[in-house]
């Protein structure tokens, strides 16, 4: 059986990347004859006069002819009688640039090209790190174009310097760098007459004989459990990718997190048993006893994961929004969801030198090193150990776009020394000594839109009620609890994660917790709600901007218009309304009894 290899064709725009593949086929004939015939019949259209354009076999898109650049991934394979392979076509443009992490986190090796006129360009940096971020240990620099450049050895030789200086950091473990032609095909598949001075191989020759096997099938069995079987109540079978090792019927596992452990009984590969199966095949387990095994669980042998709340990882932001601390987002790892918040930027990587700078935010397409935190423990691992339980990617839980993807460097040691301490006296008893339901009245609205007015005004009944309750106001807590905290949105979203966090401690005492707080940001709200769990009503104080700007009590708004306040909600930043708020209310529109009458009702089916 042909051994296959995944790599990426990457590098800087228009450095000749889809042409480079497209001769490759062209040449090694490995094309079938309706594809020859419609590459050479428009190609006459194309932008080479008539010549073949090699890159119209890999570049189908409309948009990517018409302005000859790639803009997606596309994905060719081919076999030759020494290799398998699939190869993606990476876009170069920077805007893309998540385009070509996509295609890198699949690929065991990368062609990087480099335009022989231009040399080592910013994309090329950046394409190359990403590379080394996802974990590709195999590099083929390309130095395209050397026909340009009368095939200069000494322009070649400095190229090739500069990029292994580039490299010397990046835990690689090959680096082949060959002179090519894309457009003429000097060392694509056959060796060229013009660089007699290169007695290396040609890339196609290369890429057929080089080693990218791991050691990975040696190390102990892995699989993530993608799904539960149980087709019926005699059978209950766990499926999902073996990852690390091998598995055998009769083998002693063990489940995480629960720790639990079992023996195989059956191995499932289709829908025919196995004695045995191996890594990278897809496999139902069956144990010899019932354990609790759900969809995110790992099953592991002879092997120690980590199991933690928080980490530190390496990231390649992605996101049209800047990444701040404090921001929450759904993480995925392996079969695994959670709920994560980025606790702090510990730093950004210059793509250039490397250097390691402090930043307070991340723009796209930036790496960053950023401490997380999760919902709750995790099973994972060191990237270096394991790609799949090593990897993730970070999710807008609002838009589901892919905010960013990583890698995890190593568990943060106070994850696991700091353990919740449950109490005798809980939560449901304290409620019960009060003759209440624990609550978290979470109003929001535009300065000025009426709701600490509101707030105050509901206190009032609902202790008149004989409940008991806690008040917590936007600005009387930044004089005490938040006083460290400034109005970026860097603080404003660390200022709604303490008051979440308190307000659950408040529910936890027993108390109806009020709180009055402008609450820009949706991501922040939900944010609280998840901190807060089910005890969280939101309420939208719904008055109008213009509304707000002529009651402005405290003169906030004449001073934000004259720009004496920078970032304030509502005129240079933006106030974000809720989409389904619990309660709704429009304060212009009754006296501060009605609205409080209209609040009580609206409250009275929580509250009872």
């Amino acid at each position: 059986m042909k051994s296959l290899l995944k790599f990426i064709t990457c590098g800087s725009v228009d450095d000749g990347k889809s042409t480079l593949i497209g001769h490759m086929l062209y040449d090694a004939k490995l094309l079938f004859a309706d594809q020859e015939k419609a590459l050479e019949l428009d190609s006459r259209i194309g932008c080479r006069d008539g010549k073949i354009d090699y890159s119209l076999l890999l570049d189908g898109l409309m948009a990517e002819r018409e302005q000859g650049i790639t803009i997606d991934v596309a994905y060719r394979y081919f076999t030759t009688e020494s290799r398998s392979f699939i190869v993606a076509d990476c876009p170069g443009h920077e805007q893309y640039t998540r385009n070509m992490a996509v295609g890198a986190s699949f690929a065991d090796l990368a062609v990087i090209l480099v335009d022989a006129t231009q040399g080592i360009l910013a994309q090329t940096k950046r394409h190359t790190r990403i590379c080394a971020l996802m974990g590709i240990k195999h590099i083929v620099l390309a130095v395209n174009k050397m026909d340009l450049i009368n095939f200069d050895r000494n322009r070649f030789l400095e190229i090739k310097d500069d990029f292994i200086t580039l490299a010397a950091n990046l835990n690689l473990e090959t680096i082949k760098v060959i002179p090519v032609s894309a457009t003429e095909g000097d060392n694509v598949t056959n060796a060229s007459n013009h660089t007699p001075w290169y007695d290396g191989l040609p890339l196609l020759s290369y890429l057929e004989e080089v080693d990218v096997a791991t050691e990975a099938d040696k190390d102990g069995f892995i699989m993530p459990v993608q799904r539960v079987s149980r087709p019926n109540h005699t059978f209950r079978g766990f499926q999902g990718q073996i990852e690390s090792g091998k598995v055998s019927v009769g083998d002693e596992i063990a489940t995480l997190p629960s720790k639990e452990k079992a023996k195989v009984k059956s191995i499932h590969i289709t829908d025919k048993e196995s004695d045995v199966a191996f890594l990278g095949q897809p496999v139902t387990i069956q144990l010899d006893r019932e354990v609790d095994v759900s969809r995110g669980c790992v099953l592991v042998k002879d092997k120690t994961l980590e199991l933690a709340d928080m980490f530190t990882a390496k990231i390649l932001w992605m996101d049209d929004e800047e990444l701040v601390p404090g921001r929450n987002y759904l993480l995925k790892n392996g079969t695994k969801t959670l709920p994560a918040n980025i606790m702090t930027i510990k730093y950004k990587i210059d793509i250039n030198t490397g250097e390691q700078i402090a930043a307070e935010r991340i723009f796209k397409n930036e790496i960053a090193v950023c401490d997380i935190a999760l919902s709750e423990k995790m099973v994972f691992d060191k990237f270096e150990n394991n790609n799949t339980l090593g990897e993730l990617i970070l999710i807008d839980r609002v838009t589901n776009m892919t905010s960013a993807c990583g890698v995890i460097e190593h568990s943060l040691s106070r994850s696991t020394n700091v353990v919740w301490q449950n109490t005798d006296v809980t939560r449901e008893i304290r409620a019960e000594q009060k003759g209440q339901k624990p609550l978290t009245l979470w109003f929001t609205g535009l300065s000025g839109s009426g709701k600490s007015t509101l707030a105050n005004e509901l206190e009032k009944r609902l202790v008149a009620m004989g409940k008991h309750t806690m008040l917590l106001d936007g600005d009387n807590v930044r004089h005490g609890l938040n006083k460290d905290l400034g109005f970026t949105e860097e603080g404003r979203i660390e200022n709604i994660r303490r008051i979440a966090e308190v307000s659950r401690l408040m529910n936890d005492a027993g108390l109806i917790t009020i709180t009055s707080f402008i609450s820009p940001y949706k991501k922040d709200r939900e944010k609280a709600k998840e901190i807060i769990g089910e005890a969280f009503i939101e309420i939208f104080v719904s008055t109008s901007l213009e509304e707000c700007e002529k009651r402005d009590v405290k003169g906030l708004y004449k001073k934000a218009r004259a720009g004496e306040i920078p970032e304030f909600t509502g005129i240079s930043s933006p106030y974000e309304q809720p989409d389904n708020p619990d309660i709704q209310i429009d304060s212009e529109k009754y006296s501060i009894e009605e609205a409080t009458d209209f609040l009580m009702k609206q409250l009275q089916q929580h509250i009872d």
